[in-house]
């Protein structure tokens, strides 16, 4: 028979738990047993289970403990607990509800009874672990252009308007990379639409492989137009990584027969730097990457340029 769920039983009573045992396991449940609420906390910590039978009165501590320790770790939180008790008083259920079970059986047990209890938190778990991820797969997508796997337009605002809060409060740099494939429109022109989506892609995956700090964010800003926002960067380090950029392009060697300055794929970058203030927005930032970008592209183009000073809106 196959495992149907993963449950930890914890009680103090050998009886209790050679019962509880056996009747799960014969209906496919893969089970393991612990006498002491420092077992089941390790138990939970070290294999999280499904779900969890948990008794409430064991010397050293008790369930109630054992849940609020358990209910207190972001690694277990999400657990199920059914306590288990003696008791039939109304106090005693209530409390174990405060502490963050979910059910409450009490003992002599029925066979059928746990069973029915088990099987329907196990469904519940297993629904809201399912429409968790769903709702993180989402909203990887949500933020996710589809053709470059890179940030999209809206990923790069929220997160940008973020860094742009928390290095005011820090009263950290904040850098901006504006980059642009230099002469596209001929590119897609003469060797097609398909043809450009792969450059696009090849593109976003060097930037992939340049951007590398986990606050640092790569993104398809329109078109043929990409962002790369770092925060805590000064100038400096932009231009670093602008450089790093451009080698890798050009490692490329994707041949771009209409292009005006080589006879391979090419990359215009413009670079802003500032420390946020109160009276400054994103906007100012990204419209001095934007200008420097001109100016990029005005001096011949495969280059990058830096702004130097912000752009009154």
């Amino acid at each position: 028979m196959t495992c149907d769920g993963n449950i930890l039983i914890v009680d103090d009573k050998p009886d209790n738990l050679r019962f509880l045992s056996e009747i799960l396991t014969q209906q496919g449940y893969d089970t393991r047993t612990v006498i002491s609420g420092r077992m089941a906390l390790m138990a939970a910590e070290t294999a999280p289970p499904e779900l969890i039978l948990l008794d409430i009165f064991m010397p050293g501590m008790d369930g109630y403990e054992v849940c609020h320790k358990i209910k207190s770790d972001p690694n277990t939180c999400d657990i199920p607990i059914i306590f288990l008790s003696a008791l039939d008083d109304v106090s005693d259920k209530v409390r174990a509800f405060e502490v963050g079970g979910v059910d409450y059986i009490t003992k002599p047990f029925e066979t059928g009874e746990v069973l029915a209890r088990v099987k329907t938190h196990l469904t519940r778990y297993r629904f809201q672990q399912e429409l968790q991820l769903a709702n993180q797969e989402l909203k990887r997508l949500v933020n996710l252009d589809s053709l470059t796997q890179l940030a999209n337009r809206r990923c790069f605002n929220e997160h940008l308007e973020q860094e742009w809060r928390r290095l005011m409060r820090d009263q950290q740099p904040l850098s901006l990379i504006l980059c642009d494939i230099d002469f596209f429109k001929q590119y897609n022109d003469t060797y097609g639409h398909p043809a450009g989506d792969a450059c696009l892609r090849q593109v976003a995956m060097v930037l992939q492989i340049c951007v590398k700090r986990p606050a640092d964010l790569a993104s398809r800003y329109g078109g043929e137009e990409f962002a790369i926002t770092l925060p805590k960067t000064p100038r400096s380090g932009a231009i670093e990584l602008a450089q790093r950029i451009q080698v890798e392009i050009r490692q490329l060697r994707q041949v771009h027969a209409t292009s005006s300055v080589s006879p391979y794929l090419t990359l215009s970058l413009g670079i802003a730097t500032l420390i946020p203030q109160g009276d400054r927005s994103p906007d100012h930032l990204i419209a001095a990457a934007d200008q420097a970008l001109y100016q990029a592209k005005q001096a011949g183009r495969d280059c990058f340029a830096l702004a130097d000073t912000l752009i009154d809106l």
